[in-house]
């Protein structure tokens, strides 16, 4: 299936179940949960369900036990992988299946190794069933067990096992010589443990294809010794004696160095069959020796090569089968991404260079970026790893890349920006690398992500730093997010009177110096976007001394349209909320505000906002505290100013409702105030016919723009725009009748 495509109707049914678990479900006596009815489940399914519930962080001691149910829920490939589980859900819920698969790496909680093993051993089937296990990052604390009275069963008991993954444990010489008793083991997975002697492995050299022992700094044999054991693995094909380079400096490691050494250099009978080899982050690696082991190998498709200084050899070139991970060339960085994705240091190593390989590039690559984000998901609290990927996350989507990327995983990645954001709050450049990335207009405007989340971040982020390029494109990043939060959002973003402090402050600072910049202008947009028909940003506005702060501007700013026009902008929001009118209620403000629209000279947006602002500010006489005579000239000029406007082919201002213009459609009102109101309408349905006709019809406007329009006192002017405006609605109601006949399904 297309990775752009619909979800798997298999994949909704999960998700749905996932949502709907607590009413699905009764509660058992020590709090898990069973579901109340289940038909008997597709085993796949049982297993994906089990899936998607670790997936999405659901699965924990309560929600386990929907699996206590084994004839309904069938598991045979469980993951469980990173999950809040004890010992006793463990047991109760898992244990009684016949599995084939468990992957319990990195699970909390408090489940250990030896508990799941000794769990699994207690289940019959499950000794000869169970085929793959994987216990990475897991403490295996067979004493605890002992201690509480339990058996040490050890993995010799699960005869069926192919596949072990003990990487990142307390794994020591014992269990490894129990584990090698295995009569089926083909795949051992001892990476960063505790093991000194690999002896043992001999007891499985017929059987054992692939071994994994990277960084294995607790090995105490000499390196003939290894290569010698290595020797006798004769059924191995796949070999890992890689090693962590950050962490080894050049005297650690020397030992393991020569092994891998005498390997390369040794004869062509020791692992002839070998069909990959990875020895990334060894040293004294010579090009010769490489060669001379590649080519005595005909069966070899990978080599590892990364932070070993040779992936550059020339001789790859007439490889074409062989795969290899290193820092050559952007397929050698990308394999190591796709390989290593669990192992930081090579992420890390792998990362640097694709940084350095993406800086001028000019063709979309979403799958390197898949990769990029796959290894910040993988490695969450990684400084090292979260610094380089954000870069190169910047470098894959900047300018016009990002268009041509697939919507679902720029979401993904904004999400994981957002995330590193979280995680590092106080680190300048890993910030500074997710507002670049950020700062996009495609990816802020067309990208599904949460944006209420993504402005908060923003903001606190902004309030600690002073940095003019990262203000601007905080600044620039927080007013678009604004603009497309939800009623609700915006309503819980603008009580916190904290975020109208910051803008304002950096409305002040570009203010006493007097300069217009791209900051200035997005911090004003965003104040305006902040108290659009929100009445308590608009108080916090007023008590944080905007009020006063926006006249200087008004009157500072007198020959920048594009700065008056967002100062009036978000005047007129506060003259929408009748409470607050009192606070404008200036003579000295409203005589310059009326100023700007009797004006002829200056642009048409400012003198609709002034006109706006005027006109709520004359609908209710009774709260009219200044002069008669200055109302009665604000209503003339309002008529006599609007009558001269042009009309905008720009698209000027969009209305969340046309709640705030019901109070001035009333017949009651004065033309002056009717006229603004109409024009204001017709401007926007004009612009954007569709949208803005489902308004007025869905909010009711339509009523009173008719009984304004039959009404016998309502001006000729009012009436024609008034029905302009009906016309257009009742056109586009035709328009979506029509159309709606047209797709609706046909009988015959």
């Amino acid at each position: 299936m297309d990775a752009e495509g619909p979800l798997m109707l298999c994949d909704l049914c999960l998700a749905q179940v996932c949502r709907s678990l607590c009413s699905l479900c009764s509660m058992r006596a020590d709090g898990s949960m069973s579901l109340i009815w289940a038909p008997v489940f597709p085993q796949e399914t049982a297993d994906q369900l089990l899936n998607h519930m670790a997936a999405k962080e659901i699965l924990n001691d309560t929600t386990v036990g929907i699996f206590r149910n084994c004839k309904e829920l069938r598991l045979r490939r469980a993951s469980i992988r990173s999950c809040p589980l004890s010992a006793e859900a463990f047991r109760l819920a898992l244990c009684p299946h016949r599995l084939l698969e468990l992957d319990a790496s990195w699970v909390s909680g408090g489940l250990t190794g030896a508990d799941i093993v000794s769990g699994l051993a207690s289940n019959p089937e499950c000794r000869s069933s169970l085929q793959r296990l994987s216990l990475n990052g897991l403490r295996l604390d067979w004493e605890s067990l002992e201690a509480n009275g339990g058996i040490h069963v050890g993995f010799s008991s699960l005869r069926g096992l192919r596949m072990l993954n003990l990487a990142n444990t307390d794994l020591n010489d014992a269990a490894l010589e129990d584990i090698c008793t295995l009569p089926h083991l083909e795949t051992l997975d001892i990476s960063c443990s505790a093991i000194s002697k690999l002896t043992a492995l001999l007891e499985c050299k017929n059987t054992l294809r692939s071994l994994i022992a990277h960084r294995q700094r607790h090995l105490d044999m000499s390196p003939a010794r290894l290569v010698f054991v290595f020797s006798q693995l004769h059924a191995l094909k796949h070999l890992d004696f890689s090693e962590d380079h950050f962490s080894v400096d050049d005297s650690d490691g020397r030992d393991g160095d020569e092994t891998v050494r005498q390997l390369l250099e040794g004869s062509p009978q020791v692992l002839p069959s070998l069909v990959s080899l990875d020895i990334s982050g060894r040293k004294r690696i010579s090009e010769a020796a490489i060669r001379s082991f590649v080519e005595s190998r005909s069966g070899l498709v990978f080599l590892g090569l990364l932070a070993t200084g040779v992936s550059s050899c020339d001789f790859f070139s007439t490889q074409k089968n062989l795969k290899v991970t290193g820092e050559a060339d952007e397929k050698q960085v990308c394999e190591a991404l796709r390989r290593y994705r669990d192992r930081e240091c090579f992420v890390r190593e792998a990362l640097v260079h694709l940084y350095s390989l993406t800086t001028d590039t000019d063709k979309p690559q979403p799958d390197v970026l898949k990769l990029v984000v796959c290894g910040m998901q993988r490695h969450p609290t990684s400084l090292h790893i979260h610094l380089v990927a954000t870069a190169c996350v910047f470098n894959l989507t900047t300018q016009d890349l990002a268009e041509a990327m697939p919507i679902s995983l720029l979401s993904s990645t904004v999400t994981q920006l957002l995330n590193t954001m979280k995680n590092f709050p106080n680190h300048q450049q890993v910030q500074k690398n997710c507002l670049l990335a950020l700062c996009s207009d495609y990816i802020l405007q067309e990208v599904p992500f949460d944006k209420y989340l993504a402005a908060m971040l923003v903001i606190n982020w902004l309030s600690s730093h002073e940095d003019p390029t990262l203000q601007r494109m905080a600044v620039a990043v927080i007013s678009i997010l604004v603009a497309k939060l939800s009623t609700e959002e915006m309503a819980q973003f603008s009580k916190d009177i904290f975020i109208m402090k910051q803008l304002l402050a950096i409305v002040q600072q570009k203010a006493m110096v007097g300069v217009v910049d791209s900051t200035l202008k997005f911090a004003l947009s965003a104040l305006w976007n902040l108290t659009d028909e929100m009445p308590v940003a608009a108080r916090n506005f007023i008590e944080c001394r905007g009020l006063e702060l926006y006249e200087e501007v008004l009157e500072s700013y007198y020959t920048e349209p594009s700065i008056q026009q967002k100062v009036l902008g978000l005047l007129n929001n506060i003259a929408e909320v009748e409470e607050l009118q009192a606070d404008l209620m200036e003579e000295d403000l409203l005589e310059h505000i009326l100023s700007l629209l009797q004006d002829s000279q200056v642009d048409v947006g400012v003198r609709y906002f002034a006109g706006g602002i005027l006109a709520h500010l004359a609908s209710r006489p009774d709260a009219w505290t200044l002069e008669n005579e200055l109302r009665s000239t604000v209503l003339k000029q309002l008529h006599d100013s609007i009558m001269t406007w042009t009309h905008l082919e720009r698209e000027m201002v969009s209305y969340r409702s046309f709640h705030p213009f019901c109070p001035l459609l009333q017949t009651c009102q004065p033309a002056g105030v009717q006229l603004w109101a109409v024009w204001a309408i017709h401007l926007v349905c004009t612009q954007n016919t569709s949208h803005y006709s489902s308004m007025l019809e869905k909010e009711g406007l339509t009523e009173l723009l008719k009984a304004l329009a039959a009404h016998p006192s309502t001006h000729s002017d009012i009436k024609g725009l008034s029905d302009s405006i009906l016309s257009m609605v009742e056109q586009h109601q035709i328009h979506a009748g029509a159309f709606n006949n047209q797709t609706a399904p046909q009988s015959s």
